[in-house]
């Protein structure tokens, strides 16, 4: 099994061209990360997710020490052969999901005790707990615990959950197990103060983790201010390691965070909208259950090759969404993977070639973004 170890390709400003090694393969960077929280990306097989041209997957502890649980994964030989997804796997710590599910919580300087939001029954996760939950699932990329901060906070409320968290990272380091082509990442806090963000990198630079992500934005804080806190905690993140940012995002947040030196991206956006008839294309965002789609017999995207826009009508898709047939949500998901993975290709095109400014303002002129967000279809 090979090192876990990332490569700088080329720049374009702050933007990088890179490449993650791990022991189940290579990840080429910019790079989008499919969510399959309960191990499964809802409405696709895993063939189908790797036809996109995802090489690596999100999956998520809080949902899987739930059910099947933990042990029981690893009894199964972890979660790559129970999921039939062969390709590298990164957790989630369980974090973010018991601060936003569970009813009841209480948070000390051990870790948090909390209530299932399936059954009531009680559990407790602390950084130790979190990377063995993680270490059993058998995840290529494990995440330290955390608390992810609310917004908005005070200066002393972000401070004091920061520090928390540096804390549980110091623990989480420690707890990891290190093997060949395995990685654990800190996670950078601090809401949306930069003296705040500038400490938490510092302090997890110091405990040298294989890789860093940037947490607790795109939750709720202004596009302007998480752009701003990024573009000031950037600097401080080492420029020799995976920078990942979490939970982001809408393609154009998407881009303007690559622009900023991020390498790494999740977000439940784009089967979420698949859903529930929601299309990204070339030239903006499209509803399927629009009723000017209903005798639409052109693709969904012109320029896609997905299997839906191959083979099957907007006319038809709209009549699938509008019907509550199981293959709409299918097809549209697949089709939103792939826009996702065509977009992070056209990035990684773009920063090798040194034209990404020019890629950024085609994108956006073609988006139809205003200065103001995105003007949806």
């Amino acid at each position: 099994m090979s090192g876990f170890g990332f490569t700088l390709l080329a720049r374009d400003g702050r933007a990088r061209r890179g490449r993650v090694t791990t022991g189940r393969g290579s990840i080429e960077t910019p790079a989008f990360m499919p969510v399959g929280t309960a191990a499964t990306v809802k409405a696709m097989q895993p063939e189908s997710v790797a036809a996109t041209g995802a090489e690596i997957l999100l999956c998520n502890t809080y949902h899987l020490m739930l059910r099947p649980g933990a042990e029981r994964v690893a009894r199964l030989g972890g979660l790559h052969p129970l999921m039939n997804w062969h390709k590298p796997i990164l957790t989630d710590s369980g974090g973010y999901q018991v601060f936003s599910l569970s009813k009841l919580r209480k948070l000390d300087e051990k870790g948090v005790t909390f209530q299932s939001h399936h059954d009531g029954s009680s559990h407790s996760l602390s950084p130790e707990r979190s990377v063995e939950i993680q270490n059993l699932l058998d995840s290529d990329i494990t995440m330290a615990f955390d608390e992810c901060t609310k917004w908005p906070a005070t200066v002393d409320e972000a401070a004091g959950s920061m520090r928390l968290s540096m804390r549980w990272a110091e623990r989480s380091r420690a707890a990891f197990v290190e093997r060949p082509g395995y990685a654990i990442f800190g996670i950078v806090q601090g809401s949306t103060y930069p003296h705040l963000r500038e400490e938490s990198a510092k302090a997890l630079a110091a405990m040298d983790f294989h890789g860093y992500a940037i947490g607790g934005l795109a939750v709720g804080e202004p596009k302007e201010e998480r752009e701003s806190t990024l573009a000031a905690t950037e600097p401080f993140m080492p420029a020799d390691k995976p920078r990942y940012m979490m939970g982001v995002g809408k393609p154009q947040d998407i881009v303007a965070a690559v622009a900023l030196g991020v390498d790494m991206f999740d977000c439940v956006l784009p089967t979420r909208s698949g859903r529930t008839g929601q299309a990204f294309t070339c030239n903006g965002t499209l509803n399927i259950r629009n009723a000017k789609f209903a005798e639409d017999t052109g693709p969904v995207d012109p320029e896609c090759g997905c299997p839906a826009c191959r083979s099957y009508s907007r006319a038809y898709l709209h009549h699938l969404i509008r019907s509550d047939e199981i293959l709409g949500p299918m097809l549209l998901t697949w089709h939103n993977l792939a826009y996702y993975q065509d977009l992070m290709r056209g990035l990684r095109a773009a920063i090798v070639e040194g034209r990404l400014a020019a890629f950024r303002a085609e994108f956006e002129r073609r988006q139809g973004l205003s200065p103001e967000g995105t003007d949806d279809a």
